[in-house]
Formats: C-alpha cells, structure tokens, sequence
C-alpha cells in the first residue's frame, strides 16, 4: 500500500510546531482518543555537551505505534528561551524527514511548491519555548524524533544553569539523560536537581575530574511509576545542572579553537562601586491587588540592600508622577526606613504615565551629578517596574524612547521589568537596549516578589565600569562586542572572534576597566593550539563549539541592535548579516526557517489532512482519524493536539448548546443537571470568570427567524474566549473565527487552511469545531451547528463545551464557572411527574429547596444531528436556586466585558 504524508507547519507565538500525518486505512468515521498503551515509547533520552559554557543538547524518541489502529504520535519539546533550533529529523519507516535553514521567505516558497507537487514539507519558524511535531501512522509504525538546538549558558550570581525539560509522556523502557561538561581551567562545583518528585530526586549520578564531568539520569521503568502500580509517568518536569569553574586570576580566560577566539572575563574579590538609583514604580489601577504587594514586599527588602556609599531615591507614577524626594539622598538608615514607609502607602490607581516618569528619573541623575553629588567612579541607573502600557501622556512608543534616548547621559543605565503579559515587553527591551541596560519579565504569580528581589541582587554590585577587551588589529576579525558599560558581581562578559591567517603561535587580548579605586589594565595570552590538542583526546565536548558559539553571540547581538536600528537602511544592513549567519550555521531565527522535506526512498507522497489531536498525555497520544473520504487536501488544523472528547466519564464535560440548553456534570455527586435560561436575543452571558487564571468566556444570544409555541428560541451565535494573561482573544461566530493578539488580528473562515501565531492554542476543524486551549489547563471547544439556509425556523448556531478537569483558580465564577467549586446536591422523594416519561423529585442545594425533573439533553459532540441522550434533573425557572442570584446577573454589555460581583 501507498503511504501518503503530511507535514503542516502549525506556529504560535512562543511556540515552534508542525504536524507530519502518514496514513494508512481509517475504520471509522467517529473522531475519537484512544485509550489504553496503544502507543509505546521504546526510548527518550536527551545529551547535552557543554564546552566552555556553550551547549549544544540533543534530544531523541523512538515510538511505535503498537495497536491495531492508524493513530498520532507527537514530539513535544521545552526548549531555552535563548537557545536556537538547528537541527531536526524524523525517520518513519524508512522515510526520512530532514532539515534545513532557508531564508524566511524562500522556506515559505520552497515549501509552497513542495505542497503543490504532493511532497511532504514543513516548516520551522522561530519563536521560542517550544517545539511540537506530530505524525499519523498506520499500525506497527515506528517513528524516531531527533532535536538539535543550541545555546550559550549566562553566568547569573555566580552559577551557570543548564535546564532541561523533560517530557517523555509515557513510562519509557529506556530513559536517559546524560550532560558532559567540560571545562579546561577547572569545574569549581557541579550539582543536579529535578523537579520530578521525591521518588526520583535522588537517582542522579555525577562523576567529576578537574576538567570534565558528567551526570547521568537514568530511571528505571519502576522508578519512573507515579505510584507503585501507576501506569502513568512521574517524569514530567524539569532537570538543572549547575557549575561554574575555577578562574585562577582576575586576568579572565582567553581560548582559540578552530580558528575562533573566545575571551571570558569575571573578576571577583573587588570592591563594590557605589550606586546612584532612582526607582521608578508604576502604581496605576492595573497594579492593584496582588502585583502591588510584591512590588513592595520586593522593594522593602531592595532597600534594606543599599549600602551607606549608595545614593537613592523614589518615584511612583500614574497619571499624575510623585517623587519621594526631589533630589538623591543618602541611603542611611533613617532615609531608608522613611522610603520604606512611603513604598509601603502607595494606593494604586489611575492611569501609566511612563514617559514623564522616566524623563524626571533622568533629571534627577543629571541634577545630582551637575550639583557634584555623584562620584565620577560610581553606577548611576534607573529601575523601571511597570506592568502596562502608557496611557497618559505621551503615549506613542517610538517617541518616548526618542525622549528618554535624548536627555540620557553615557554614564547612566535604564533597567526595566515588565511585570505580568499585559505590558509591552518587546518596547520595555528596546529602551533598555538603547540605554545600556536590559530588560527582564516578571510573571506575576506568588513568586513574583521574589523574582523582582532576584533581578535586583544580579545588579546591585557592580565591581567595574567603562570595561573595553581589545585585541591585536592584525591577529583578529570580526570580533563581537567588546566594549561594557559594567560589570556586576556574578556575571561574566564574553568577547569573541575570529582568527586572521598568520603564522602566530599565541593570542594576547587587553582588557581596561575602571574599578572602586583604580583602573585596570590586564593582559591574557593563550596557545593557538592548544586547546585544539586537548579537544582530540576526549568526547566531553562536541565538534565546531567555538565557530557556534561565535556565530551565536554574534547573531544575537545583531538582532538587537537590529531592533534599535534608527534608519531603514541601517536595518536592512543589520539584517543581511543576521542572515548570512543564520544560514551559514544552521540557525532558525526570525529571519530564517527551518525546511523539512521527506525522502521516500522512491515511494510516491501526496497531502493529506487529519482530525485533531489529543495533548493529554504528553509526548505520545493516539487518536482514530476520519475516513479518507471526508479528509480534504486544503485543511490543515490550526496546532497540534487536543480533543475534548477523551474524557474520563461518558457525561464529564459541561456544555451549552441548543436553546441553549445548560448541563452541568458534578462528578462528586455523580449526577448531571440541566436549565434553561428565558433570555433575549442580542443579550451576551457569562459563563466563565476567572480572575486568578485571567480567563473569562462569553457567549452572544441569536434568535431563531420564527416564534415557536408563542416563543422566540435563543442559541448561541458567537463565543468569546479571552486569555488577560496572554492578552490573546478568540471569537468564534457561525460565519468566521478572529484570532487577535495585542495589535495582530487574523480571522479565518469555517473552511479555511489555517496558519496561526497565538500565545494559546487553537484547533479548527473544518466545518466541524474549534478547540482552545489555555496553558494546557483550561480546554474549550465550540461545535458548529450548520442549518439549511432556507430552513424557516431555524439559524446557524454554536454549542459548547468545557472539560470538567479544566483547572481554575479559586476566585472563578459565572453561569458555569461557578460550579468548578462543586456544589452539595440532595435529591428525594422521586415521584411519577405529570409526564410519566419524566420523574419529579425535590433537591436540596446551596440552602434552596426545588422541585426538579427528570428529563434528558443533547450532547451534540459525537453525532452532531442526532446528538446522544444526556439524563439528568431539570432546574425550571432559568436555574433560580441553583445558580447563584439570578441569570439576569450574568448578562454584560459587551463580548469583552469581564462579571463583577453577584
């Protein structure tokens, strides 16, 4: 039989993903999960080889499709945000998938006419985090995954840390990880941890020499049990190695391998420079609540750092901008408990005037050092803490960085932390970037004090200022950034380059800083060959490390300077060079993409769709595809994988539809129980609001063309979904999908081929449904419901459904929302009713006593024209007792109107 194949190129924000299908013959029409160990994984294992603080990690699967069905099998993998895809490859029997980095828009080409002449063909685009692939295979299948990326390890605080996400999805016969380290002046200290659970916490092993180690993570099938009987995997989590390594003087560390240089250079044991800091927080309304807490609970502890040599001051801003004091004060003790009681009375409200706060954060400094206040050998710098974007003031992006870039002195640095996802994250880099600092995000959880106080401690010492590493003119080229602003306690700065044809035996480089009480001047020398020599005699390291390694920190300090290019044709330069690079060492960036072609070794290939996918169960899932027949070459499902329908009770989901009909599955009191609501046409309820997850869902109100028994029937025509978090909202109507995120709005018809690039994860099955998935914890799906045009009653409609095992925060509510929090439920006294179909009975719930009816509803998700009976007991009255106050409280104004209290 003929194999045909499919790779769909499937990308959402922060994401990489593609979907291969290989088909065999369907049985069934009804798109469904397969239960039971149908897919086995024979091996996972993952390598990482770190060479001089540069890893290249490798990550392997082989799967079979063990049972007697075509299913799916995926390739999930978590990767750094700083790292870079450079390889990928995937063998299913026998055919051979390969790829390749092609510019952006030639991938896109290339791969547009592999589809047209029915060759398999994918594509990887760079975002980041991580990287989905899944494959449908006939039975017996097997299918070997193989990841390549690479990435450099940032000294923070004294450690490199290396962070591997492990998630083989199954129990795995053979799982291993090892990481290689190798260090030619010296390991100081390596240690592992994981975040699997205590069974597996203590199973790593770490052998270590002077210049190598290695550590193994190597759990057997038993180990990796949940439980002593489970059949499910423990292993999911994260696994981090960390080390640093020995430095035999403040000279730093110079290397030459393959024609490469790479300099290091972290000094230590010198004194602190003093500080001049002005704080900027932003205390707007959105910062109400918990993000204003920590911020102060952060701030308190900051300021408890500062040292008597330190200068400092306060502004909060709003609308309006205040300052603590208008000029730099001593951080004595006194000054610093008064700032501590200021910080510790800030009320949030208003509006974010960031760019006035800024430019009186700047005049500050510029006072203070016109006025001799502030020590020509000192760091002056200002901590931005913000959580949105400006609305007051000047609120144009472009122009506030303008504004802060001119009145900026050379001598001073901008740090910004963006706090949660509703702020600009990309404009608070930009103006870090362009003011000498960096930029970091805060994810506003219970740990977000914790990681302000963090971030601070990584810059509250700084040991040198005006650091520049030069090296002879006629020995090197094409050397990267050599010239620091600082240096800070902890961190390390890295220069490298390339070697010039020349018969020199060593390499000399020239570092100049100026520290608390002098100025250095340090010189280092390294043998061209001798690291080379070194390299040959052992298999810690891996291959072309220095030449990757140089490529890397070059491309990525060109992508940022790319992003503060002041002219267009400064940028089209830059980004001819990001290409070149990119190209030439195989790196997907956001100006290249990964080509992904099949070798069939002969064997005839055309496109092919598939249903979609279950993301259950991690790295490996089956589920029974469509018939052939019904398949269409156009379709392609939006993203990988997840099906609402494998649910662990026939009945454990609560869906809308019809009417709209309510059904609400309580599976504590395993019972079902059903209402309508009396509303209009035009009125918009809420069915979830979830502050703490940042969800809310909202459904618009259609009515049908004709009354029927004297009464106007009421459906569902559009469904909101809205992530606050990812600022990511989805609207499904009967005619058309909007997918918007932030400024970027794209909208897809019910029959489209859909490409997406979204922080969530949305399916489209043609004509049939759109699943939403929300951090993998909150899954929605909304079914079509497709009428005959010139039906005389009845329109185009939605219905939907929710898991059961949706995780929300304690804070959620609304029509459905309400009962995630399970209510107790007593049912007594069951009698024959009027109807003698339908039994009557009384309920006791939340304090009410009400009569109900047994009666039945439709779950329109298997068979969506005749449905499957659902049985459960009837609220009358628009679920008065039941629901909490009365629906009327549930109607809002507008789609993206959020439920306030009831």
């Amino acid at each position: 039989m003929k194999t045909p194949v499919l790779l769909c190129v499937l990308l959402f924000s922060q994401s990489w993903a593609f979907e291969f299908i290989i088909d065999g013959e369907w049985e069934s029409e009804t798109v469904r999960a397969i239960q039971g160990n149908d897919i086995t994984v024979k091996s996972y294992k993952v390598e990482s080889r770190i060479t001089l603080r540069f890893a290249h990690t490798t990550v392997k699967s082989s799967v079979v499709n063990s049972g007697p069905n075509a299913q799916s099998i995926g390739f999930n993998v978590q990767i750094p945000k700083r790292a870079f895809i450079n390889n990928f490859t995937m063998n299913v029997n026998g055919i051979t998938f390969v790829g390749s980095v092609k510019e952006k828009t030639m991938a896109r080409k290339l791969y547009a006419q592999a589809r047209a002449r029915g060759k398999a063909a994918g594509i990887v685009r760079y975002a980041m985090e991580t990287f989905r692939t899944e494959v449908h295979v006939p039975p017996g299948s097997k299918v070997e995954f193989e990841l390549h990326y690479q990435e450099m390890m940032q000294r923070k605080l004294g450690v490199y840390q290396h962070t591997l996400h492990l998630q083989p999805g199954r129990l795995v016969p053979l799982l291993q990880v090892d990481v290689y380290i190798f260090e030619p002046k010296g390991i100081k200290f390596v240690t592992a941890s994981n975040t699997l659970g205590e069974q597996l916490a203590d199973l790593t092993k770490i052998s270590h020499t002077k210049e190598k180690a290695h550590i193994v993570f190597k759990p057997t099938l038993q180990q990796q049990r949940k439980c002593e009987n489970c059949t499910e995997s423990a292993v999911d989590g994260v696994f981090t190695v960390k080390y640093d390594v020995e430095r035999e003087s403040n000279a730093g560390e110079l290397e030459v391998s393959d024609g490469h240089f790479i300099q290091f250079f972290a000094p230590s044991d010198l004194s602190p420079l003093s500080k001049n800091i002005v704080f900027v927080i932003d205390v707007s309304g959105s910062m109400w609540g918990l993000k204003m807490k920590q911020t102060v609970e952060a701030m308190k502890a900051i300021l408890d750092d500062l040292s008597m040599d330190d200068y400092f001051s306060i502004i909060d801003f709003n609308h309006n901008v205040r300052c603590w004091s208008e000029d730099l004060v001593q951080a004595s003790s006194l000054q610093v408990d008064e700032a501590k009681k200021y910080v510790q009375s800030i009320k949030p409200n208003g509006g974010t005037n960031i760019n006035e706060a800024l430019l009186r954060a700047v005049q500050m400094l510029v006072r203070a050092s016109n006025q001799g206040l502030i020590d020509p050998r000192s760091v002056s710098m200002i901590i931005l803490v913000s959580d949105g974007d400006p609305t007051v003031g000047e609120i144009k992006l472009s122009t506030i960085q303008k504004n802060v870039k001119r009145v900026m002195r050379e001598e001073f640095s901008l740090f910004s932390l963006g706090i949660g996802f509703d702020v600009d994250f990309d404009f608070l880099e930009r103006m870090a970037m362009d003011n000498r600092g960096v930029a970091q995000r805060i994810y506003a959880n219970h740990d977000a004090a914790e990681q302000l106080k963090t971030f601070y401690s990584q810059v509250s010492s700084p040991l040198l200022r005006s650091i520049t590493i030069h090296f002879p003119a006629n020995a090197v080229n094409n050397v990267t950034q050599n010239r620091f602003d600082k240096f800070f306690s902890g961190s390390e700065l890295i220069v490298a380059g390339k070697l010039q044809p020349s018969d020199l035996t060593t390499l000399q480089s020239f570092t100049t800083a100026a520290a608390a009480n002098m100025d250095l001047n340090i010189q280092t020398e390294a043998d061209i060959r001798e690291l080379d020599s070194v390299l040959g005699t052992h298999q810690h390291s891996f291959t072309g490390f220095a030449r990757q390694m140089w490529a890397y920190i070059t491309v990525n300090q060109l992508l940022a300077e790319r992003s503060v290019a002041p002219t267009a044709s400064k940028k089209r330069k830059i980004t001819q060079r990001i290409l070149a690079l990119a190209l030439e060492h195989q790196f997907v960036t956001p100006l290249t993409a990964m080509l992904v072609e099949g070798h069939d070794q002969g064997r005839p290939e055309r496109l092919i769709a598939d249903s979609p996918r279950d993301s259950k169960h991690g790295c490996c899932s089956g589920t029974k595809s469509k018939p052939l027949s019904i398949l269409q070459k156009e379709y392609c499902s939006t993203t990988a994988t997840y099906s609402i329908v494998n649910l662990p009770h026939p009945f454990d989901f609560i869906a809308v539809d019809s009417d709209p009909h309510f059904i609400i599955h309580l599976p504590k009191n395993n019972m079902d129980i059903c209402f309508n609501t009396d509303s209009k046409p035009g009125h918009i309820l809420n069915l979830i609001s979830d502050p703490g997850t940042g969800v809310t869902i909202n459904g618009q109100l259609v009515g049908s063309k004709k009354m029927k028994n004297n009464k106007i029937q009421t459906y569902f025509g559009t469904i909101s979904i809205y992530s606050k978090t990812d600022s990511v909202q989805v609207i499904v109507g009967t005619d058309r999908i909007d997918l918007m995120e932030g400024r970027n709005n794209h909208f897809f018809s019910w029959g489209a081929t859909v490409e997406g690039h979204m922080m969530i994860r949305v399916t489209i099955v043609k004509e049939q449904h759109v699943t939403v998935t929300i951090d993998g914890k909150i899954s929605v799906m909304v079914l079509l419901h497709r009428v005959w045009k010139k039906h005389p009653v009845q329109v185009d409609f939605l219905g939907i459904y929710m898991s059961s095992d949706n995780k929300y925060s304690t804070q959620v509510h609304g029509l459905i929302g309400q009962f995630a929090q399970e209510p107790k439920v007593k049912v007594y006294g069951v009698h024959e009713g009027a109807d003698p179909k339908k039994k009557e009975a009384t309920m006791e719930v939340k304090g009410n006593k009400l009569a109900v009816t047994r009666g039945w509803q439709k779950d329109y998700r298997h068979d969506k024209k005749r449905g499957s009976d659902v049985y459960c007991w009837f609220i009358h009255n628009s679920g008065k007792g039941f629901i909490d106050g009365s629906y009327t409280s549930y109607i809002l104004p507008q789609l993206d109107s959020f439920l306030t209290a009831i």
